[in-house]
C-alpha cells in the first residue's frame, strides 16, 4: 500500500575529549574561504549527543562528517557480566523511545538460542507492546519534526496521544519509561483486567488526532517548501548503507521484517507496508503516519483476538521461575527460582542471530553463549547507527538550514548509536 503523493558504512568516533579540542572544532576560514562549523554535540537539532563536523561554502554543506561516541555506555560488555533476565533492563537504554519493542527482541534472541517457543498469548501480548512502542516513537518522531520544521502545534497534539499511552504502559509494567517488560520464556505479568478495553479506547482515538496533524502538515505550504526534494535518499544509498526500517521504506523498498521474516505471530495478522516513491524528507514523514495508522490495525487485531491460556513457558523451570505463591511453599520450587534468579536461565551453547523490525529500523541482536546463565559475547545492530552512516553522503550540497529538517526525518536515537 502506498501513502498519497508517495511517496554498512563505519562512522569514525575516535576520542570524543581529543576531537572536541580540535581546531576544527572553532569556527574558522579555510585559505579557498569555505567555513569550517561545528554543530552539535549540545545543539537542539541533533536530537541528541551528536556532532557534525561541517565545511561551508557560503551556506552550502560541502562537507559533513558525522562524530558519534559522546554518550557511550559500554551496554554490549555489560551483557557479558549480566543474566539474560538481567539484561533486559539494558535494552530499556537502547533506543529508550520504544522500550518495550528493544525488551521484546531481546528475548526473541534468547529463545530462539534455546529453541524455546512461547504459548500464542504471550506473543499476542509481545506483538502488542512492539506496536505500541511503535506508535509512541513515532508520535514522538512526528511532533519533534514539526518543530523542526517550524510546526510547534503539532507536538501539542502528538505528546498528548503519547501521553495517554504512556498510562497504558504503566498499567500492564509498572513504569512508564523504562519498561523492562519481558523474560526468557515469557513476560513479567499477565495483562491487568480491563486493560484491553484502555487499548481499544486508544485505537478509536488516536485516528482523529491523526488526521488533525495531517491537516496541520501535509498540505501547508511551508512544511512542504522546507521538505519536498530534500534529503532524498536514493534506493542504491539507501542498499549501500544497510538503511532499514521507515526510512528504506520511504525510498521506495517495501521490507519489513514483520513480513519478510515473522516472528511473534506477526503472520496472523492483516496490515500494509506503506512506502514512498521519492525518498524525500516529505515521503519520511508520510510514511511514518501511514505507519502509525497500521500499528492501530494490528492493535486491533491483537486485542480482539487475544487467546487464552497460559502467558509463560509451562513445565520449564530451568528457564522461567515457578509461580510465586508456589516459591513460598515449597522446598523445590524455591530452589529453582533462587537458581534462576542467581544464575539465569540455563541455555546451551551455540550462537545466534535475531532481527526485529523497530521503531528506527531493524534492531538486531548477536549472541554468543557458552552454556549457562550468561551470555559470552553480544553484539548490537540499531537503524539508528546505519542511518547516521549516511550523512556524509546525503548532507553535502544541502543549505545549512536544511539539516534539522533532514536529521528529523530520520528519526534517529543517540541511545541505539553510542553502545
Amino acid at each position: 500500500m502506498s501513502t498519497p503523493r508517495h511517496t554498512t558504512t563505519t562512522i569514525g568516533t575516535g576520542d570524543a575529549a581529543a576531537r572536541a579540542a580540535e581546531a576544527f572544532a572553532q569556527a574558522s576560514p579555510m585559505a579557498d574561504g569555505r567555513l569550517r562549523l561545528n554543530m552539535g554535540p549540545s545543539h537542539p537539532a541533533t536530537h541528541g549527543v551528536l556532532r557534525l563536523k561541517l565545511e561551508l561554502d557560503g551556506d552550502i554543506v560541502t562537507r559533513c562528517e558525522p562524530v558519534i561516541g559522546y554518550l557511550h555506555r559500554g551496554i554490549e560488555k555489560l551483557a557479558e557480566s549480566m543474566t539474560y533476565n538481567q539484561f533486559v533492563t539494558c535494552t530499556d537504554r537502547l533506543d529508550y523511545l520504544a522500550p518495550l519493542a528493544n525488551n521484546v527482541a531481546w528475548v526473541c534472541a534468547v529463545e530462539k538460542l534455546a529453541n524455546i517457543q512461547v504459548p500464542p498469548r504471550c506473543e499476542a501480548i509481545r506483538v502488542i507492546c512492539a506496536e505500541m512502542a511503535r506508535v509512541s516513537s513515532h508520535l514522538l518522531g512526528l511532533g519533534v519534526y514539526g518543530m523542526d520544521t517550524g510546526a510547534w502545534t503539532v507536538f501539542m497534539y502528538t505528546f498528548t496521544e503519547r501521553e495517554k499511552l504512556h498510562l497504558l504502559f504503566e498499567q500492564l509494567t509498572g513504569a512508564r519509561f523504562t519498561t523492562s517488560h519481558t523474560r526468557v520464556g515469557g513476560l513479567a505479568r499477565d495483562l491487568p483486567d480491563g486493560w484491553l478495553d484502555g487499548l481499544l479506547r486508544f485505537c478509536d482515538e488516536l485516528p482523529r488526532t491523526l488526521d488533525e496533524v495531517g491537516r496541520l502538515l501535509t498540505r501547508n505550504k511551508i512544511f512542504i517548501d522546507r521538505t519536498r526534494g530534500i534529503g532524498v535518499i536514493p534506493p542504491a544509498l539507501a542498499r549501500s548503507h544497510a538503511i532499514s526500517g521507515a526510512n528504506l521504506r520511504a525510498s521506495g523498498i517495501a521490507e519489513d521484517l514483520r513480513k519478510d521474516a515473522p516472528y511473534s505471530g506477526y503472520e496472523r495478522y492483516d496490515f500494509d507496508i506503506p512506502t514512498g516513491t521519492v525518498g524525500d524528507c516529505y515521503d519520511r514523514y508520510l510514511v511514518r503516519m501511514e505507519e502509525v495508522r497500521q500499528s492501530i490495525r494490528i492493535l486491533r487485531q491483537a486485542a480482539t483476538t487475544m487467546p487464552g491460556g497460559a502467558w509463560h513457558v509451562e513445565n520449564a523451570p530451568r528457564v522461567f521461575p515457578p509461580p510465586k505463591s508456589a516459591v513460598q511453599t515449597g522446598m523445590e520450587e524455591l530452589i529453582q527460582n533462587f537458581a534462576l534468579v542467581t544464575r539465569g536461565p540455563a541455555l546451551p551453547a551455540g550462537e545466534v542471530w535475531f532481527e526485529a523490525e523497530n521503531p528506527k529500523g531493524a534492531l538486531a541482536f548477536y549472541i554468543h553463549s557458552k552454556g549457562g546463565g550468561t551470555p559470552w559475547r553480544v553484539r548490537i545492530r540499531g537503524g539508528s547507527h546505519a542511518a547516521l552512516s549516511l550523512l556524509p553522503a546525503l548532507i553535502p550540497g544541502h543549505r545549512l538550514t536544511d539539516i534539522p529538517a533532514i536529521l528529523g526525518s530520520i528519526d534517529f536515537v543517540m541511545g541505539e548509536c553510542d553502545r
